[in-house]
């Protein structure tokens, strides 16, 4: 099986050496670039299984390239920022970045975020229209937009299933609030993003998710739908 190809992006060598390295011990195959526009030329030549994405780079930023790979591509952006404020972070996922890690980092735990966003990614890449979780406690049928637990009929809202099917479809992703705005409610939404609140606490209230297995909170970032794995 042919090894899969990572594009690290990041204009400090040292960084670069460091990531690259503890990636290739794992079996990958590793391209780098320290510029933005080098980036995009690797991206479109070469079968890139994932992206590692600084958002500092010396000629277009990070939210940039996520933005245009974005456009055409879903492959895995995970970004390694030293941006550690909310709204940098919010922005970056907003853009459609998968995951980040901030630096200083963890070399082993940085490579553990990487496996499972590929996980994720192999698993998304067959399609499925209907999800089951927990052996039949939560069933989510994306075409006949329903919804059910242990195969009783839940009364949802629009929104409100526009919001599980959305997180149910993307199950460990990370969603801010203001996405989950602009992709189940629509972007000419000029409301508090607090609402997304408000329907999730109705949606936990709903599949019988006191404990928040199902969605999970993320303090200051958003929610996460984790499938009912502890």
């Amino acid at each position: 099986m042919k090894p899969e190809i990572i594009l690290v992006v990041d204009d400090e060598p040292r960084i670069l050496d460091i990531v690259c390295a503890y990636l290739e011990k794992e079996g990958y195959q590793t391209r780098r670039a320290t510029r933005g526009q080098e980036a995009l030329e690797i991206f479109q030549e070469e079968e890139i299984a994932l992206v590692i994405l600084d958002l500092m780079l010396p000629d277009l930023t990070g939210e940039e390239i996520c933005r245009q790979i974005r456009l055409k591509n879903s492959t895995p952006i995970l970004m390694l920022t030293a941006k550690v404020d909310r709204d940098s972070i919010v922005q970056g996922l907003n853009l459609g970045a998968d995951d980040y890690v901030t630096k200083p980092f963890d070399g082993k735990i940085l490579v553990a975020r990487v496996k499972a966003l590929l996980r994720r990614q192999s698993n998304q890449a067959i399609p499925a229209e209907q999800f089951v979780f927990s052996g039949g406690h939560l069933e989510v049928d994306l075409d006949r937009k329903t919804a059910s637990r242990f195969g009783l009929p839940l009364t949802l809202t629009p929104m409100e299933f526009e919001i599980l099917g959305l997180m149910a479809r993307h199950p460990g992703r990370l969603f801010s609030r203001e996405e989950l705005i602009m992709r189940a409610i629509g972007y000419d939404y000029d409301g508090s993003d607090r609402t997304i609140d408000v329907h999730i606490k109705n949606i936990r209230q709903k599949i019988d998710d006191p404990t928040h297995k199902y969605i999970r909170t993320v303090y200051g970032l958003g929610y996460r739908f984790e499938g009912g794995s502890q």
